[in-house]
């Protein structure tokens, strides 16, 4: 279960600069490194806590995607700039980076033995030629069930720091047994998705 929308492009033609990615995230380095990319990192500081109300899920993760690209790109008018936000949603609760261990046990004891959907929205953009594109890819993940032992187990070693819904999927033990849909995706960036839109904004990997 993987589906990558479209929901605005704007373009011109013209040389791309470099690539910059909007994120702190460790794990959408790594993803973009080993597809071999060059880029530089500037972390974007938006508020994510509070996104439109009549907002569904995938709707949230392509306007904080968009809201991160737009921010860092008036710092680098003349790159290109690649930002994401992945969520996981639960029906149409949408759980996001928890704040504390409480909220990360929350969670845990919400997804045991259910399947979910990983969200991550994704924009490329490029102030000097007027490319604009968002886009989001969907994963459905199945998650076994989780005995209160191993949910405070987890939860202790803070594992969950940073990570939507709780967890990652690249943890030692992830407690998932199923997924539909692109893995990296669920590890925060759909990398066919990422290597497509910036293919059309002129950013190539560098090996």
């Amino acid at each position: 279960m993987t589906t990558n929308i479209t929901t605005t492009t704007t373009s011109a033609a013209g040389p791309a600069g470099r690539l910059v990615l909007a994120s702190a995230s460790p794990r959408r380095q790594a993803l973009l490194r080993e597809a071999g990319y060059s880029f530089e990192v500037d972390v974007a500081d938006i508020d994510e806590s509070s996104p439109p109300a009549s907002m569904l899920p995938p709707q949230v993760a392509v306007h904080l995607a968009e809201a991160k690209a737009k921010a860092v790109a008036g710092r680098h008018p003349d790159d290109v700039v690649l930002a994401a936000d992945t969520v996981v949603s639960f029906g149409d609760m949408m759980l996001g980076k928890p704040a504390d261990a409480a909220a990360a046990k929350k969670m845990l004891q919400l997804l045991s033995g259910t399947t979910h959907v990983v969200v991550t929205g994704v924009c490329v953009t490029c102030q000097a030629t007027r490319h604009f594109k968002s886009a989001r890819s969907m994963s459905a993940v199945r998650m076994r069930l989780l005995t209160p032992a191993e949910i405070d187990q987890y939860v202790a070693s803070k594992q969950w720091e940073g990570k939507a819904g709780g967890y990652g999927i690249q943890d030692p033990d992830p407690f998932v047994i199923r997924i539909a849909g692109s893995k990296t995706n669920i590890v925060g960036l759909p990398m066919s998705l990422a290597r497509q839109m910036l293919e059309e904004a002129g950013v190539k990997p560098s090996r």
